[in-house]
């Protein structure tokens, strides 16, 4: 045994010099050391904190997620605010059998599928402009009137050529081209004149290679701001 054990010890220190088992001590002492100074952390600091600090630790990599505030809800529907003293609309026509046409003002909707009044043909809403009343479906507009015109479906096939002409008078630059089917929008005032850097007409005709409902080709919108001192 003693023999064995002299020659275990001879066998080591000729393969390990001093200055090496110094370090492998020196090594296995601070392991040790790390050890029990971990498990003493452990039973003195609560779970709680652990779990805190670790988590901490993760979020340090993270990127913060920056959100932008929701946009504040226009009058009918704008991206942004009319200036004070001005009057929003929004008039769009119908794109086939489930698009109905619409009619805004003043965030206040004349014209409306969910008003059930919107219906095939033109669509034409007046609004007073003197008090701001809004009527709708007269046929003699008094002076001072503001006239919203939409098409649902068609608008063209029983337009007599006389009407035609009154809506050309009103301003119209379209309504002589007004195909079967055709999207079209139109602002007109009696009594008074429009801003000339307004869009005042829009119009699209129906094309089966291009329609987007089929039958039916995309609806078009004309959306702004009317001064309220044109009178």
């Amino acid at each position: 045994m003693s023999l064995w054990f002299s020659f275990f010890f001879s066998f080591f220190f000729f393969f390990f010099p001093l200055a090496d088992l110094v370090k492998l001590a020196g090594l296995l002492l601070a392991l040790l050391t790390a050890w029990y100074l971990g498990y003493f952390f452990a039973v003195l600091v609560p779970k709680e904190t652990i779990t805190t600090s670790i988590a901490n630790l993760q979020d340090i990599g993270k990127k913060p997620v920056l959100r932008a505030p929701i946009p504040k809800r226009q009058k009918c529907d704008h991206w942004s605010p009319c200036s004070p003293g001005n009057y929003a609309y929004r008039i769009l026509s119908g794109g086939g059998k489930e698009k109905l046409a619409k009619i805004c003002f003043e965030d206040e909707l004349l014209i409306s599928k969910e008003k059930g009044n919107a219906g095939s043909g033109i669509n034409i809403a007046i609004v007073n402009y003197h008090s701001g009343e809004m009527m709708t479906f007269i046929k003699n507009a008094p002076k001072g009137s503001l006239l919203l015109m939409v098409t649902h479906d068609d608008g063209s096939t029983r337009l007599k050529n006389d009407a035609k002409k009154l809506i050309e008078e009103l301003g119209s630059k379209e309504i002589w081209n007004m195909k079967f089917r055709s999207s079209w929008a139109f602002i007109a005032a009696k009594g008074f004149k429009l801003p000339d850097n307004i869009q005042k007409e829009k119009i699209n005709h129906s094309d089966k290679k291009n329609n987007r409902y089929g039958d039916w080709p995309a609806e078009i919108q004309i959306e702004g701001c009317i001064p309220g001192n044109l009178i």
